[in-house]
């Protein structure tokens, strides 16, 4: 208990001079009340409840001492929660002046999130549901909402909700870099595209040629649409605490919205924290050969923004994972070291922590995903499957992370 009120009188020390001049105000103001108060009693007709209001059915000189000693209390009191929030000079490692809040209250209401993703990467993060107000999946632009509804009574998860972007879905082509056009969703049932990767994406509306449509886009990137966004989707967005990105194929699933004018720019007017679920692997034809730092750049040339943080998975891959991505085109996604910088960044008066900076994103690297036994195709034997062990985002382990960075606040 010492040791406590010493803590918190030691840090009302740097603040006790504004502390002061806000005393000698209020004393100030008081007195006027006060004087103002006391010419009105004596010079006009009040009603009989300033009587009490002035308390004066208790003696003079009771009156004012009741006054003082309760006003001390309640001084004492708000000096006594004020110094809990302990506003100090941080240690002499840091510049002159510098000052960090090291206690605050949390807003204790539960986060609202707004999840851009695909349907395997929403069924990833459906548990999050369960620790947020309310969860909101936008579904992809050109997907319809059925599957989704179809999902949402398998998962049967509470509060989660899906949301389409716009009234009617819209088909989402991409020019790859042999200048190849097709509509994005096709691209990976192509082997041969599979040395490729997306050089532009654009949205192309019902009826229209989408080689007519990239041509008077004369190669500007992005290609946006003036589609209007729905009514649930602006208010989920403008609501949100967080705004998570991913898991999913990333031209497939999170930047067709972006090309969305409206939901692009509330998304960049929001407040709420943005977090990129990384691909744990390329994707053939889509984003062959991408680092971390080229996924972070996609999202910021799409949606005018940079993600506040991107979580990486860190664990290496067993050889034998590797070699069945690496005979379908697949590689890891890592962080490699040309790609981030280091920077020290303050959480306490005693503790730093190390955070990598890429592409202006502060990227977590942790351990976000788990082997599963699936059945695929065989290569070498076209017709007949094989169980084989393949890698995938582990929703409790992604969870764990998400709600980490929640609580970051």
């Amino acid at each position: 208990m010492r040791q406590s009120a010493k803590q918190r009188l030691a840090s009302l020390r740097y603040i006790s001079r504004p502390l002061a001049l806000m005393f000698l105000g209020i004393v100030l103001a008081s007195l006027g009340t006060a004087f103002l108060l006391l010419w009105l009693y004596q010079h006009a007709a009040v009603p009989g409840l300033f009587y009490y209001l002035l308390l004066q059915f208790i003696p003079e000189p009771w009156r004012g001492l009741l006054l003082i000693v309760v006003g001390g209390l309640l001084l004492a009191f708000g000096g006594w929660k004020l110094g809990g929030l302990a506003i100090v000079r941080m240690p002499h490692q840091t510049l002159p002046g510098d000052e960090f809040v090291i206690s605050s209250r949390r807003d204790l209401r539960p986060s609202r999130i707004v999840v851009l993703s695909g349907g395997v990467g929403l069924m990833v993060l459906s548990e999050l549901s369960r620790h947020v107000e309310r969860m909101t999946c936008i579904t992809p632009v050109q997907d319809p909402i059925e599957y989704y509804y179809r999902a949402t009574n398998l998962a049967q998860a509470a509060n989660l909700y899906y949301v389409v972007p716009t009234p009617e879905p819209i088909k989402v082509f991409a020019e790859l870099n042999n200048h190849t056009l097709m509509n994005v969703m096709h691209i990976d049932h192509h082997s041969d595209f599979a040395p490729q990767h997306v050089e532009r994406l654009f949205l192309v509306p019902d009826g229209s040629d989408p080689q007519q449509v990239a041509n008077r886009q004369n190669g500007q990137l992005p290609v946006g649409s003036t589609t209007a966004l729905t009514r649930l989707a602006r208010e989920a967005i403008r609501e949100a605490d967080a705004i998570v990105l991913g898991p999913g194929s990333l031209f497939e699933s999170i930047l067709p919205n972006l090309l969305l004018d409206e939901l692009r720019k509330e998304i960049q007017q929001s407040k709420a924290r943005k977090v990129f679920i990384c691909n744990l692997m390329t994707e053939p034809g889509l984003t062959t050969g991408f680092s971390v730092s080229e996924h972070i750049r996609q999202i910021k040339q799409y949606g005018g923004f940079v993600p506040d943080y991107v979580l990486v998975n860190v664990p290496r891959i067993d050889n034998e994972i590797r070699e069945i991505y690496a005979a379908a085109s697949q590689a890891p996604v890592y962080l490699s070291p040309e790609e981030y910088e280091e920077t020290v960044v303050p959480t306490s008066h005693q503790v730093t922590e190390k955070q990598i900076l890429v592409e202006g994103s502060v990227v977590i690297e942790a351990d976000l995903a788990s082997s599963v036994i699936q059945s695929r195709a065989s290569i070498t034997q076209p017709g007949e499957s094989r169980a084989v062990r393949v890698l995938r985002h582990d929703p409790d382990k992604v969870i764990a992370v998400l709600l980490e960075v929640l609580r970051r606040g």
